[in-house]
């Protein structure tokens, strides 16, 4: 049995950003701790993504997926052997020190990796906090406007949760090309804020929708400049969402919960008021953050198992006894 390439690790210990740029790889955009856009191998628009913090990627086109080697074999073409020869180099025989101090460099390059991870999280972090305690009270403003023309009056809903204010002047902003960490400000209008919670009832992100009232659902439509034809999300995150939540209500004898994807969606289920009981309406933002990480592996691609090692994965508050989820704009929580 022939001993393991070292050149793996090593590989394994190059940051995907970074053999990005080496492999030229364009159009893709950084959010929410990603690089999506078109796959290098089959195209398309935001088919292609790069968990920056996992350090692998994942195509929905093509199905490719994997490490930085396979990110080499998808973009270039190339078979395993070769990849890896253009990644690192040639193999050489190492010495046991030489093997020893390889796996220090990695272990270090990790470390200042999560290292860097955690204070841009921070930095996110503390970004939304601002942003949330300096917007408006929703109260008085255009928001009410807004969620009845998505179906939501002031009869069925006479009062605004806190978790929800009003910034007129917001920023929608993208990255700048050709500039790391540098971002343009597309537009700057009215939004929708909202508080994205920990367990510990502490803002870590907010939900932003930008609004513009004469559109037929209430909100902004505007133009990709990088992407003719092609508009972008009216609606961003800012922050950490990861195990958080947007509370619009939280009694404090509820023992049911029905939880959202979407704000207007849990607002629609919460003035259905479908159960006789108290019950909390909380916003999960996506599914993806509701859901939590899975585990991956051989055969496990559509079992759906979660991965209990995902300590910042969403769970029920203690005390919660039951709860259902909704995705619809008319359900209930059923």
């Amino acid at each position: 049995m022939t001993d393991p390439d070292p050149r793996i690790d090593e590989a394994h210990a190059v940051p995907m950003a970074e053999l990005v740029d080496r492999l030229q790889i364009s159009g893709l955009v950084k959010t929410a701790g990603e690089l999506v856009g078109p796959c290098p191998g089959c195209g398309g628009r935001d088919r292609f993504g790069i968990n920056l913090s996992k350090q692998i990627f994942n195509c929905r086109g093509c199905g490719a997926k994997g490490d930085q080697i396979a990110l080499v074999q998808l973009a270039l073409g190339m078979g395993f052997p070769e990849a890896l020869d253009w990644l690192i180099g040639p193999r050489q025989e190492l010495t046991s020190v030489q093997l020893a101090e390889q796996r220090r460099r990695r272990e270090a390059a990790d470390r200042q990796r999560r290292a860097s991870e955690e204070k841009a999280r921070a930095r996110s972090i503390r970004a939304a906090r601002d942003l949330f305690f300096a917007a408006r009270p929703a109260e008085g403003s255009m928001l009410r406007d807004y969620l009845t023309l998505r179906g939501i009056s002031p009869e069925l809903l006479p009062v605004l949760p806190p978790s929800i204010r009003f910034e007129p002047e917001a920023r929608y902003t993208i990255p700048a090309e050709g500039a790391c960490d540098k971002w343009q400000v597309l537009h700057s209008g009215p939004a929708m804020i909202a508080a994205v919670v920990d367990p510990a009832g502490r803002v870590t992100a907010v939900h932003r929708t930008w609004l513009d009232l004469s559109q037929p659902k209430g909100k902004l439509i505007l133009p990709d400049p990088r992407k003719e034809g092609e508009t972008l999300p009216a609606k961003k995150v800012l922050g950490s969402k990861k195990g958080g939540a947007i509370r619009l209500a939280s009694p404090p004898e509820a023992r049911l919960m029905v939880m959202g994807e979407g704000l207007e969606t849990t607002f629609s289920a919460q003035v259905a008021n479908a159960y006789p009981e108290p019950a909390a309406y909380w916003c999960g933002v996506d599914l993806g953050n509701m859901a939590g990480r899975r585990k991956l592996g051989p055969g496990l691609k559509y079992a759906g198992i979660p991965d209990m090692e995902d300590d910042r994965a969403w769970v029920p508050p203690a005390g919660c006894a039951a709860w259902s989820s909704s995705r619809t704009a008319t359900a209930t929580g059923g």
